[in-house]
């Protein structure tokens, strides 16, 4: 895991409720569309789940 997906990863948990990708980037100062590329690779590992449309939380 590289620094940009810890920082998504811890992003979220400070903020213990799931967010939208774009309130992510915005709190870790990180471009929108790296912030979405982390959030599949994230998904996809199984790292995050989203508990409805277009929000994201750590599992």
């Amino acid at each position: 895991m590289d620094d940009h997906e810890k920082m998504v990863l811890e992003t979220m948990k400070k903020e213990g409720a799931p967010m939208k990708s774009g309130d992510i980037a915005r709190k870790a100062a990180m471009d929108k569309d790296e912030v979405a590329k982390i959030i599949d690779r994230l998904k996809k590992e199984g790292k995050i789940a989203s508990p409805k449309r277009c929000f994201y939380a750590p599992v």
